[in-house]
């Protein structure tokens, strides 16, 4: 009976956060009242405050679990057998450009609508979407690093300086997408990625 509960308070919680994930990355943290999550996800008010005691403490949690999941993906995209790791992570900027669709990329680009907004409201989610990218950044640079020890690809600076500016890039890449409404800023970043791991154009 316990497990039976426990299940659906993690199955509750999931789902507010779920919700609140598909609605901020299309309209932004402060433009979303609770009101809006909590009718789309189909849950009393009092419920919401059992599990987040506030606003901020709900997008905390939010972006814990967005970055939990991306990290898993990313993981998987990283780990996949039979490729070189140059192949992984001309593999892993294909699914980053699946994933932000300027019209609706269903949670997936959190990260890019809330990153500016958030820093700026709240030092607890501030420091969520620090860890979250570090740990982006860091699977990168060891990714570089293993691709550059196996041959497959070869840069010119640090590992860690270099990773640091492909996330970068991506990240005003799909920026830029949303302002122009096409994919033509992914083309470019994909080409001044292959440049930067020294690989021959597609």
């Amino acid at each position: 009976m316990g497990t039976a509960h426990t299940s659906d308070n993690v199955d509750v919680r999931g789902n507010i956060l779920a919700t609140g994930q598909r609605i901020m990355a299309g309209k932004g943290f402060s433009a979303v009242g609770l009101n809006e999550i909590l009718a789309t996800a189909g849950v009393p008010k009092g419920s919401f405050y059992h599990y987040f005691g506030s606003k901020d403490a709900f997008g905390e949690a939010m972006l814990e679990a967005y970055f939990d999941d991306y990290l898993a993906d990313m993981d998987a995209t990283l780990g996949q057998s039979g490729l070189t790791m140059a192949q992984r992570l001309m593999n892993y900027w294909q699914a980053w450009q699946n994933s932000q669709s300027f019209y609706d990329c269903q949670g997936k680009c959190l990260a890019v609508k809330l990153g500016a907004e958030v820093a700026d409201l709240s030092e607890a989610m501030r420091l969520s979407m620090k860890r979250g990218t570090a740990g982006i950044v860091g699977r990168l640079a060891a990714a570089i690093e293993a691709g550059v020890a196996e041959g497959s690809l070869s840069i010119d600076g640090d590992v860690q300086d270099t990773a640091s500016s492909l996330y970068q890039l991506w990240l005003g890449a799909s920026v830029m997408v949303k302002i122009v409404r096409d994919t033509t800023p992914f083309a470019s970043a994909l080409r001044t990625t292959r440049q930067i791991l020294h690989l021959a154009p597609a």
